[in-house]
């Protein structure tokens, strides 16, 4: 692998120019000494309805909609060698992906779909994590994905494409030339795989996740000379256990649970004697992520900076999956829910927990009813005779199911069946105790509109000082200014 001291350097002396404070303030008066920023991927309105009515009824709560301050965000990106928003070469792209929402909120600019830690022309900007780090804050980076993917590598790296993950790689993977004209040399960050990157620069104190075979022996090594308790073995490409994150300690922990993502909360309830099954939670990784975080500031140093991806979320929703989308919702709650009761009892923490981007157009559709994809053709309009909506379908015919295109419902006989459209069902608190998921008399009836990402605005809910920010409408860069005014390390 490549290993770039040089293009570490480098990103530390942007970090500088950007005039960071220069370290955490004694004595905060009530002001805010952590945040934890917690991020449900994919995770739009209609997920966070769906899980609510799947696990607490219709009059239930999710936690986070407990959280006192709520709003939405908008979360378009730019296209390549745009402007920013208000500047003459400005040119919006409605749908982001991963990699530039994530740019927005943790550099405060606008990129490109597949670019991190760059702005839309492929100029290096610092993350709030590098800024909180060198103002003295402790720092973590947890997620259920592997840690070198878009959201976690979005604090913790620089690169002009997404892909530039590790330990292979090619031209092709991590340049783009364009952005930039013409090749860059490997000594610049932007094209030294993120892996490389998170394993020599030291951004974040405690990293858990997944992603281990992005990562070679000489990453063990660098992680070691810094310091870093490493759980499991990177060399050996043997992932640590639920048993190795319970019993680590100290101030740097660097903990990889699977070669990939971590596996699905379903898969792990359906199959408790698999070795996937020692993989631990996203609450547990909560839990010890801050365990470890606050413990330099029981000591009396500063507090820290934590943010906290649950990504198969997004992952289930690109497949379409509901069960496990709704699964993967409640296990990101659930890490909302740890975050907030140690908030509670801190007093000087803000929480913000938000999304980056909507995926898969998910729907919450009447009980008994289909999709306009099973439509043999699209529905009639019944409301003709009103000036104000008098357009006539493309082509002719009513609200008629197709059978050649859904075979029934989608948990149920029909599953295997690639043309089944059909929606799944689930049961909820509401329903009688006789009623199964899958079945018809199931009152919860999901669907998606599509098989990415979607242009919606997503909600946030936020606790603690400087939450109040946050009721009503912001933008996803507006979510760096927040972070950055609250830890006060933007000037």
């Amino acid at each position: 692998m490549l290993t770039s001291t040089a293009a570490v350097a480098a990103v530390l002396a942007v970090v500088a120019v950007s005039g960071p404070a220069t370290a955490a303030p004694e004595g905060n008066n009530g002001r805010t000494k952590n945040v934890i920023y917690l991020l449900g991927d994919g995770m739009g309105r209609t997920q966070v309805t769906a899980a609510r009515e799947r696990f607490y009824g219709a009059e239930g709560k999710l936690v986070m909609e407990t959280l006192p301050a709520q709003g939405s965000v908008s979360t378009y990106a730019v296209e390549k060698n745009s402007g920013q928003p208000g500047q003459a070469d400005f040119k919006p792209n409605l749908v982001t992906d991963s990699a530039s929402a994530a740019t927005a909120w943790a550099s405060g600019v606008k990129t490109y779909n597949a670019a991190l830690g760059v702005d839309a022309k492929g100029a290096v900007v610092p993350t709030m994590m590098e800024l909180a780090k060198q103002a003295g804050y402790r720092t973590g980076n947890v997620s259920t994905s592997e840690i070198t993917d878009a959201s976690p590598a979005g604090q913790m790296s620089h690169a002009l494409a997404r892909g530039c993950q590790g330990p292979a790689y090619s031209a092709a993977a991590c340049q783009d030339t364009a952005i930039t004209g013409t090749a860059l040399p490997t000594s610049d960050v932007r094209v030294t795989p993120i892996a490389d990157q998170i394993a020599r620069n030291g951004t974040a104190d405690v990293i858990l996740g997944g992603g281990m075979s992005r990562f070679d022996a000489s990453d063990e090594t660098a992680l070691k000379e810094q310091g870093y308790s490493v759980l499991g073995s990177v060399s050996s490409q043997i992932p640590a256990t639920r048993a190795d994150l319970n019993g680590a300690a100290g101030e740097k922990v660097f903990g990889l649970f699977n070669k990939g993502n971590l596996t699905i909360e379903k898969a792990k309830q359906d199959n408790p004697a698999a070795p996937q099954a020692q993989e631990p939670s996203l609450p547990e990784m909560t839990k010890k992520a801050i365990e470890l975080l606050d413990q330099k500031k029981k000591a009396g140093g500063n507090g820290f900076y934590l943010q906290i991806e649950g990504a198969l979320i997004d992952k289930r929703s690109h497949a379409n999956d509901a069960a496990q989308t709704l699964e993967e919702t409640k296990a990101f709650d659930d890490s909302v829910a740890a975050a907030l009761d140690f908030a509670k009892k801190d007093g000087n923490t803000l929480v913000i927990v938000t999304a980056d981007h909507e995926t898969g157009g998910f729907n919450v559709i009447e009980k008994g009813s289909f999709t306009n994809a099973e439509a043999a053709s699209p529905p009639g309009n019944v409301d003709s005779g009103n000036t104000a909506n008098n357009s006539t379908p493309t082509r002719p015919g009513g609200n008629v199911k197709d059978p050649a295109r859904s075979t029934g419902i989608i948990n149920g006989a029909g599953a295997t069946d690639p043309k089944n459209f059909g929606p799944a069902t689930f049961r909820t608190p509401n329903d009688p105790a006789e009623v199964k998921d899958g079945s018809k008399e199931a009152s919860l009836w999901l669907t998606y509109a599509s098989g990415n990402h979607t242009g919606a605005d997503v909600p946030v809910y936020a606790y603690g000082s400087g939450s109040e920010q946050l009721q009503g409408s912001v933008d996803n860069t507006d979510l760096f200014d927040i972070v950055g005014n609250a830890l006060r390390v933007l000037r």
